[in-house]
């Protein structure tokens, strides 16, 4: 059997993609490689083009060919000749069974159909797609096997409620509370007084530099009227296509052929506006400016090149996601753990982010923890790219992995640290029912909220995700705690249970013979391909 696999983003756009709703699905690919490559020969191609012309020359050397789709069924091709799966990582109560902006791609229970079958991620994910298509509709539950991956890690860092003290290197940044002197009075800008002023040594008898004229406004000369004009004129086009295609929407969409709208929506989408002129650098030139940089280094981003290192110690917890992703619910994290163990010096929350730009959260992230502040506790934040090695130490300074998620559509860095043998703070909803219960971990409680799916522009609230409590999470930290300063042999026990679990749930034996049978093939080789690098991202 040959195996052709393909997903939107490659070893070549990883680093590019970071961030990307689809990246997650390369971590998957790659998780799957092993056992695929033990069942038969595996081709990663770049396109979807690629894949016809490889099945063509397969099947006249007599082989057959299966194509592993890692992409969401709505940007799974519909027209090769290649049989195909899609594997579908996916987080809500049901899937899409509706189509809009008239194209019926966005119904992934008609893709799902033509395809035949599908293989999931979750138990969670089988049950949406089996309540719309009928429960024998033929689908596969496979979550990446992983288990093995870690035995290096399980050995060099055994599990201990109290970290001794580890160092955590990363190419980027690390932003530490205990230096940052967090203050809510520091969200405001200061104002100081002539005797304030005075205090800090400041020269206030200096004369202020006349400012100097602006320069005069550049002749309207016939070529400049000429530049003037087409901007405004580019402008009233923009505007009147806006309003056209508005009056086309609300009042004239339904008097038109089925047959003549699709070419009509083609113009829908007006042409990106021209990138603004970047603003030129604001260097301080008076003496407030040069005081409020002062008083708020925050305002300024920490330099992300370069190679920077902490110390961490005491019942460190960490958790890894994308600051951008709704779903992470990272508010609750920092604050619930803040409130519930301010006053334990010794409590550190360690959060790695898959974002790699820094901007996009460093001042919310900054505000928050002025809202919250004092606090003795720690929270460090780690900006960049983590190496194997690095990635590593993370795994062997956590005390506990910490998951708040609204809904998750498999987790791997919670799999990752319990394969790890560390114990967990996590929802038991969603993809995590498989393998999060009491044993494994503490229970945050979650109840239902109405959401949309992701991809529908018309923002309809179609299904379901789940509100975590933060009663609960912030209850959830407190017991932890006390667990690891007072009660170690059930911290080991825990630990143990969730290394097991994952044993069980995703070590490559079980899954490979799961997914020899949906493909009804003869059992592959049972040795363990160990290619694939630790250190993967949320999904």
């Amino acid at each position: 059997m040959n195996f052709i696999l393909y997903s939107d983003v490659n070893d070549s756009s990883i680093s590019q993609s970071l961030g990307r709703p689809e990246y997650s699905y390369y971590f998957v690919l790659k998780a799957y490689r092993p056992v695929l490559e033990s069942l038969g020969r595996v081709h990663v191609v770049s396109a979807v083009a690629e894949v016809d012309a490889l099945y063509q020359q397969h099947l006249a050397a007599g082989e057959d060919s299966l194509f592993l789709c890692f992409t969401p069924p709505h940007k799974t091709p519909n027209n090769l000749q290649c049989p195909m799966v899609c594997v579908v990582a996916w987080e809500f109560d049901s899937i899409p069974a509706e189509h809009w902006d008239n194209d019926p791609r966005h119904d992934w229970s008609q893709t799902l159909a033509r395809h035949g079958r599908v293989i999931t991620l979750s138990s969670h994910t089988a049950q949406a797609i089996r309540r719309t298509l009928g429960q024998d509709f033929p689908v596969l539950v496979l979550p990446t096997p992983l288990w093995e991956r870690f035995a290096e890690v399980r050995e060099q860092y055994p599990s201990t409620p109290i970290n001794p003290g580890t160092t955590l290197q990363i190419k980027g940044c690390i932003l530490d509370s205990r230096p940052m002197g967090l203050s809510a009075d520091g969200l405001i800008a200061p104002i100081f007084n002539e005797q304030e002023l005075e205090i800090r040594g400041l020269n206030l008898e200096a004369p202020a530099p006349e400012p100097e004229a602006p320069p005069p406004p550049p002749p309207l000369t016939l070529r400049r009227r000429a530049f003037i004009s087409k901007h405004y004129l580019r402008e009233i086009y923009r505007a009147l296509k806006h309003n056209a295609l508005l009056w086309y929407r609300e009042a004239a969409r339904d008097l038109v052929p089925e047959a003549v709208r699709p070419h009509l929506a083609r113009l829908r989408s007006a042409p990106p506006a021209p990138a603004p002129a970047p603003e030129p650098l604001q260097v301080p030139t008076t003496l407030s400016e040069t005081l409020e940089l002062a008083e708020h280094p925050q305002a300024n981003l920490p330099d992300t090149s370069q190679h920077v290192e902490i110390d961490v110690s005491g019942v460190v917890y960490v958790s890894v996601f994308n600051p951008d992703d709704g779903r992470k619910n990272w508010h609750h994290l920092i604050t619930a753990f803040c409130w519930g163990l301010r006053d334990a010096a010794d409590a550190t929350l360690v959060l790695k982010m898959t974002q790699n730009d820094l901007s996009t959260y460093y001042v919310e992230l900054i505000t928050l923890l002025s809202q919250l502040s004092p606090f003795s506790c720690r929270v460090v934040i780690l900006h960049g790219y983590l190496q194997d090695d690095e990635f590593a130490r993370l795994y062997g300074a956590a005390s506990f992995y910490v998951n708040a998620s609204r809904c998750e559509g498999l987790c791997l860095p919670l799999m990752e640290f319990m394969s790890c043998a560390r114990p967990v703070i996590a929802p038991n909803h969603t993809a995590m029912a498989d393998y999060i219960d009491e044993r494994v971990g503490f229970i945050v409680k979650s109840s239902h909220e109405p959401t949309i799916w992701p991809e529908d522009a018309r923002i309809l609230y179609r299904t379901l995700r789940h509100r975590p409590d933060w009663g609960s999470l912030k209850t959830a930290y407190e017991q932890s705690y006390a667990m690891a300063k007072k009660r170690p042999e059930d911290y080991q026990a825990m630990a143990s249970a969730a290394n097991q679990r994952m044993r069980d749930y995703c070590s490559f034996a079980p899954v490979q013979q799961r997914l020899a049978q949906f493909l009804a093939l003869p059992p592959g080789d049972q040795s363990t391909p160990l290619a694939a690098a630790v250190g993967t991202t949320a999904c």
